[in-house]
């Protein structure tokens, strides 16, 4: 099983941008998507061998949004974690299939002047923690998407620069490590522990092609599956988006 992750920073844009021809060249079995900005009714989505699509947009046009595109039929899907707070700017899909929980997420994001990290450490980050560790009761869980936070100083380029700066705050540091505490394991660091393997890039200063970025976008998988995890790695070379597609295998 072949599963992709990607913040597409708005699926027109990037459909535009080869999204199709990137689809078909991988052929992954899932597409977990964030940041659609758009809801399906805008969309011309031209995906033949991808019957199953599912979508939650945010109330605010042109904002946030998740999507699943899947070969496969899933048991249930779910939007949402049922907190009314959270649950309006379409962040969470919770994909059933017959041996664990595919959840596509798009974490908050603190701002700039960190005017919404209060609501992302303190209630967010708590919430979803809790959220996929009541779904673990049931069978395990794969969550993935953007997550807005570059976990350890090797996970960006500038750590010592970055300290206060949204997504390298000690608070949401903190709060991808109690995801790792709470036993959940950081997919592509099973494989590889080497510096300079980044998802996002900002598009100033010619980030992406000096490789000056951040990893803030994972498959984290519950622990009882790490003997299935085959391959996790990042595909920096596709372009479209100012965030580079995530690739799993899991075996069935």
């Amino acid at each position: 099983m072949k599963i992709i992750s990607w913040n597409v920073n708005g699926i027109r844009a990037v459909i535009k941008k080869g999204f199709i021809d990137f689809v078909n060249e991988f052929d992954p079995d899932i597409i977990c998507i964030q940041e659609t900005k758009a809801n399906p009714d805008q969309v011309e989505l031209n995906l033949e061998n991808y019957n199953y699509k599912y979508w939650n947009s945010a109330e605010k046009k042109g904002y946030s949004g998740t999507a699943i595109f899947s070969k496969i039929k899933p048991l249930s899907v779910k939007n949402d974690m049922n907190i009314t707070k959270h649950d309006n700017e379409g962040r969470v899909i919770c994909f059933e299939l017959k041996k664990y929980f595919l959840i596509t997420v798009y974490t908050p994001n603190s701002k700039r002047d960190l005017s919404r990290l209060d609501y992302r450490s303190n209630e967010w980050d708590k919430d979803f923690l809790t959220y996929i560790k009541e779904l673990e009761k049931v069978k395990p869980v794969v969550f993935c998407g953007d997550l807005n936070v570059a976990h350890k100083e090797i996970d960006l380029k500038n750590p010592k620069t970055n300290k206060r700066n949204a997504g390298f705050t000690d608070e949401e540091r903190s709060g991808f490590e109690n995801y790792i505490q709470a036993g959940f394991l950081d997919t592509f660091r099973m494989f590889n522990n080497e510096p300079n393997h980044y998802t996002w890039w900002s598009y100033m200063f010619n980030s992406r092609a000096k490789n000056v970025g951040w990893r803030i976008d994972y498959f984290c998988i519950s622990k009882i599956l790490k003997s299935k995890i085959k391959q996790s790695i990042i595909l920096p070379e596709v372009m479209g988006s100012d965030h580079a597609p995530i690739l799993i295998e899991i075996d069935e």
